[in-house]
């Protein structure tokens, strides 16, 4: 079980084309005390980033005109954004799919439909540490 103590204030972007994983996301990361930001695909994403400064990123991959790939990658060439994590998000759980998203520089990667916990335990994983 994570410590939700060890989350609070913890900014967590969502970037996923579907409001039903969207939605699902914010309700486990809300509940664990952690500010949520939502975007619906890789430019909302990149539009939002530098206002909302994320700890940490949750990316889909498959994803209308900006995928994750795309975006993760975008997102890791930015000096600003460069030690931010992303975790890719897939229904697909190939070997491939993980090493394209190593490729781009992405920190981790979670298989979806993923549970209340497993979220956590990312999030926690890569939470900045409360001083």
């Amino acid at each position: 079980m994570v410590d939700a103590a060890n989350l609070r204030r913890t900014k967590v972007m969502v970037i996923d084309d579907s409001n039903t994983i969207r939605r699902s996301a914010e309700i486990f990361l809300v509940q664990a005390g952690c500010q949520v930001v939502l975007a619906e695909d890789g430019f909302d994403a990149l539009a939002k980033i530098a206002d909302h400064q994320p700890d940490v990123i949750f990316c889909d991959i498959m994803m209308p005109r900006l995928d994750g790939y795309q975006t993760c990658a975008l997102i890791k060439k930015n000096q600003r954004f460069r030690a931010t994590p992303v975790i890719m998000l897939s229904s697909k759980d190939g070997l491939f799919d993980r090493a394209r998203g190593r490729m781009v520089g992405s920190d981790q990667y979670l298989t979806k439909p993923f549970s209340k916990d497993s979220l956590l335990q990312t999030v926690a994983a890569f939470a900045p540490q409360a001083a």
